[in-house]
């Protein structure tokens, strides 16, 4: 299924106007606060009329203000996860679960319900109430609701944002799983880079209500020009394989011919992996550095360098693992000579990477071609 998107809507002083196309798999909405993402998840809901526009799931078109055509929100069959789980207090996690089921067209299989609850992981929790789950379990119930209803598309409104670190990294490899095996668009709302990196198919960066730039998420993060969170947030995206564990507590990955060393992670070798690199944490040299305590240093070729407003720049290597970034000050590209063509060498310290920063490649993702 896809998710066509064309919207104009005015709140005062702020206009939005955005069109984009959702595969599926998980297309987030990538911006700051107040950029129009999460007005564009309630008029896909029904939960906001906007001015103009149109919005059709595949064939079925939810509104068109041109045709003066509005679908009511309980006829679009849209799953809608929030920040919070919502799940109704006086009810078990089972019946949360089966109220979700009666808003499907016919009811789901007991079979169908199971692999709902294995993929989720809550078997162990269906006869707990609310108030005896973590966030993450609340939120894994509030996904488990919305898939029980078949939508014909899910929404996820910065789900994971009410999480602290732990119970974010306990509910992403569940998205992940919904990204790889759910057969429906999901459109995931975020302003964090490493989510991002992490969940996307497909990223539509917005900005003060337009769309700047949208497509796969190594393509968007890895280009300079899309800072919507700033340049800090910045960083590339890279396709690799395990190789192998060493004894010393790295994992040894291959990303397009080139070793990369991580943090310990717990996969097996052939298990394929995508990895954020934040471009702050990579530094520059023109010639392969030795004696340095970093043990990754990728060679590479600047295509492009963009000035900030301050004194830091970014710039854009294309190296055999892929597209990365770097963030420097303008005088070390000064004494670096750098200009687009240059051959310079990333380097990157393993222990940089955190365990948020990787995640399963998604579908079709093959190492080495990003």
């Amino acid at each position: 299924m896809t998710l066509s998107v064309s919207l104009q809507h005015r709140f005062g002083s702020f206009d939005l106007d955005a069109c984009f196309e959702a595969p599926a798999g998980i297309t987030v909405l990538f911006g700051r606060s107040g950029s129009g993402k999460t007005t564009i998840v309630n008029a896909v809901a029904g939960l906001l009329r906007p001015d103009a526009g149109r919005v059709a799931v595949d064939d079925l078109v939810l509104f068109d203000t041109g045709r003066r055509h509005w679908l009511p929100p309980h006829r679009r069959r849209i799953g809608y996860i929030f920040q919070e789980g919502r799940l109704f207090p006086h009810l078990s996690v089972r019946q949360n679960l089966h109220y979700g089921a009666r808003f499907s067209p016919r009811r789901p299989t007991h079979a169908e319900a199971g692999r709902v609850v294995e993929m989720l992981g809550i078997g162990a929790l269906l006869e707990r109430r609310p108030g005896a789950l973590s966030g993450g379990e609340k939120q894994r119930v509030a996904i488990g609701r919305a898939l029980l209803s078949s939508p014909r598309m899910l929404l996820a409104d910065e789900p994971l944002a009410a999480l602290d670190e732990a119970r974010k990294s306990e509910i992403l490899p569940y998205f992940e799983r919904l990204r790889d095996e759910a057969e429906v668009p999901i459109l995931f709302v975020s302003h964090s880079a490493a989510e991002v990196a992490r969940l996307a198919t497909t990223v539509v960066a917005l900005e003060n209500g337009r769309v700047t730039r949208q497509g796969p998420a190594a393509e968007v993060l890895a280009d300079p020009a899309v800072t919507p969170l700033g340049a800090r947030a910045a960083g590339a995206v890279l396709s690799a394989q395990v190789v192998r564990q060493h004894d010393d507590g790295l994992t040894e990955l291959d990303a397009g011919g080139t070793p990369l060393f991580i943090p310990r992670l717990n996969a097996a070798p052939g298990t394929q992996v995508r990895v954020r690199i934040a471009a702050h944490e990579v530094i520059l040299s023109r010639q392969r550095p030795e004696g340095l305590s970093a043990l990754n240093i990728i060679a590479g070729q600047v295509q492009e360098i963009r000035a900030g407003d301050g004194p830091g720049m970014l710039v854009s290597l294309d190296t055999p693992a892929g597209r990365v970034l770097a963030r420097i000050t303008r005088r070390s590209a000064a004494a670096l000579e750098l200009a687009p063509g240059a051959i310079c060498h990333a380097v990157m310290k393993s222990v940089a990477v955190a365990p948020e920063d990787i995640g399963g490649p998604g579908r079709n993702e093959t190492p080495g071609l990003r």
